[in-house]
C-alpha cells in the first residue's frame, strides 16, 4: 500500500475512533447522571425509588432503540454509503447529546421535561445503533487485508476512552463544583461539552472517500435492493453464530463496567470514588491490549484468538470475583481483580470482534448484517445482565456463585458460535482450493 493510502487509512481510523469515543461517552454519561441527577431533576416524585427507576426507564429506551438504528443506517449504509451515514448519525447523535444538558427541569416546564428527554434520548439511541457498524467498517474496509484485524480493532478503543472521559469529566465537575453548583449546572457542562469531539469528528469524516469495497459494489451495479432480506437469505447461519459469539463481550463488560461497581459499593461496602476508579484504570489498559488483540488476529486467526479468548475470559469470573470477596476491602486487590480481567482479558474478544463480524457478511450488507448482530444481541447479552445479576445475587443470599456460573455460560457459548464459524469458513477456503485446482487442471 502506498504512502497516499496509508495516511488515508490512519485519517478513516480517527474518524472511525472519535466517532466511537463520542459513542461510548454518550452512554455512560448519561448512565452516570441518570441515578444522580435526572431523578431528581426530570422525574420527581415522592418515593426516591420511583424517581431513580423512571430515569433508568428513559436510559433502558435509548438501549433498545439502538436496533433500529442498526436496521436503519445500516440499510442506507449499504445502499448510498458509508461515509455519509457515518456524518449523519454522528450529528443526530451529537446534537441529541447536547440538547439533554439544555432541557429545563420538571420544576421549570412540568411533564415537557421528562417528555423532551424520552424523546431525545431515543434520537440519541437511533444515532447510536448506526455509529458503531459504520464506524468499524471504514477502518476494517479501508485496511490492507492482512492487517484488517489491527486497523478493526481501533475504533474499539473508543470504548475504553469513552468510560474514562464520561467517569472522569463528572469527577472533575464534582470536585471542582459544590454540590448545589453541581445539580444547578454543572452536570449540564458534561453533555455540552460533547459538541467539541462532534464537530472534530464531522470535519475528519466530511473529508473521508468512500471505503473501497462500497465503491467496488457500486461500480458493479451490485447494492442490494433489501439488505437485510439478502442478509437473512444468504447468511442466516452467520447471523445467529454472531449473536451468539456477541454474548461474551455484553455479559463481561456489564459485569465488570456496569454491576462490579453497585456490587462493590453496596455489598462489599467499598468507597464509590475507588470503584470508580478501579473500572478506569481497567479501561486505560484495555486501550494498550485492544489493538494487540486485533493485531493478533492477523496473525494466528480470527476465530482462534476469539473462541481462545471467550473461554478465559468467561472463566476468569471466578478467580475476580474471589479476590473481591475476599480482599478485606485492599484495594489494590480490588483493582488487581478489575484490570486483570476487564482491561486485559475481555480485549482478547473485543478487539477481534469487529472484524470478525464484518467478515461474516458481503459487502453489499455488510453495514446491515454487523449492526444486526451488534445492537440485537445487546439487548439480551448487554441490556438484561446488570438485572440478572443483581436478582442472581439476591437469589443466592450475596454469594457471587450464581454470577460467575452466569458468566462462564455466556463464554462457553461463544467459544462455540466462534468455533463454528472457523470451520465454516475453514470448510469455504478447502472448497474454493480445490475449485481453483479443477480449473488449472
Amino acid at each position: 500500500m502506498g504512502q497516499v493510502n496509508n495516511a488515508t487509512v490512519k485519517r478513516v481510523v480517527m474518524a472511525s475512533l472519535v466517532g466511537a469515543t463520542i459513542e461510548w461517552y454518550d452512554f455512560f454519561l448519561y448512565g452516570v447522571v441518570a441515578g444522580i441527577v435526572l431523578n431528581k431533576l426530570y422525574f420527581p416524585a415522592s418515593d426516591p425509588l420511583v424517581a431513580t427507576l423512571l430515569a433508568y426507564a428513559t436510559f433502558a429506551v435509548g438501549f433498545i432503540t439502538r436496533p433500529l438504528g442498526g436496521v436503519i443506517f445500516g440499510h442506507f449504509g449499504d445502499k448510498i454509503g458509508r461515509k455519509s451515514m457515518l456524518v449523519l448519525t454522528l450529528m443526530i447523535m451529537g446534537v441529541s447529546t447536547v440538547l439533554i444538558g439544555l432541557v429545563p427541569t420538571y420544576e421549570q416546564i412540568g411533564v415537557w421535561a421528562p417528555i423532551l428527554l424520552l424523546l431525545l434520548r431515543i434520537f440519541q439511541g437511533i444515532g447510536l445503533g448506526g455509529e458503531w457498524g459504520g464506524a468499524v467498517l471504514m477502518a476494517f474496509e479501508y485496511a490492507p487485508v492482512e492487517k484488517r484485524g489491527f486497523y478493526a480493532s481501533l475504533p474499539q478503543i473508543g470504548l475504553a476512552i469513552g468510560l474514562c472521559l464520561a467517569s472522569g469529566v463528572v469527577a472533575l465537575l464534582s470536585y471542582l463544583l459544590t454540590d448545589a453548583q453541581f445539580m444547578a449546572w454543572g452536570w449540564r457542562l458534561a453533555f455540552v461539552l460533547s459538541i467539541v469531539l462532534v464537530v472534530v469528528g464531522t470535519w475528519i469524516r466530511m473529508n473521508v472517500m468512500e471505503t473501497p469495497d462500497f465503491q467496488n459494489v457500486k461500480t458493479a451495479n451490485a447494492e442490494s435492493k433489501l439488505p437485510i432480506a439478502d442478509m437473512w437469505r444468504e447468511s442466516s447461519g452467520n447471523v445467529v453464530a454472531g449473536m451468539g459469539a456477541r454474548f461474551i463481550d455484553g455479559v463481561f463488560f456489564n459485569i465488570f463496567g456496569v454491576f462490579s461497581i453497585s456490587y462493590l459499593t453496596q455489598t462489599l461496602k467499598i468507597p464509590r470514588t475507588d470503584a470508580l476508579l478501579g473500572v478506569m484504570l481497567a479501561a486505560l489498559v484495555m486501550c494498550v491490549f485492544i489493538p494487540i488483540f486485533g493485531h493478533l488476529s492477523d496473525k494466528i486467526g480470527r476465530t482462534r484468538v476469539y473462541w481462545i479468548g471467550s473461554i478465559i475470559t468467561g472463566l476468569s469470573v471466578f478467580p475476580a470475583f474471589w479476590l473481591l470477596t475476599n480482599s478485606g476491602g485492599n484495594i489494590t486487590l480490588i483493582w488487581l481483580a478489575i484490570i486483570v480481567p476487564f482491561g486485559i482479558l475481555y480485549a482478547s474478544v473485543y478487539g477481534p470482534e469487529a472484524a470478525l463480524f464484518s467478515e461474516l457478511f458481503d459487502a453489499r450488507y455488510r453495514y446491515t448484517g454487523i449492526s444486526f448482530v451488534y445492537q440485537f444481541s445487546g439487548i439480551f447479552a448487554s441490556g438484561l445482565t446488570p438485572i440478572i445479576a443483581t436478582s442472581l445475587l439476591k437469589y443466592n443470599q450475596g454469594d457471587p456463585a450464581l454470577i460467575c456460573i452466569y458468566v462462564a455460560f455466556a463464554g462457553l457459548v461463544s467459544a462455540i458460535s466462534a468455533a463454528w464459524i472457523g470451520a465454516r469458513k475453514a470448510k469455504a477456503g478447502a472448497a474454493s482450493r480445490k475449485e481453483a485446482l479443477g480449473a488449472i487442471h
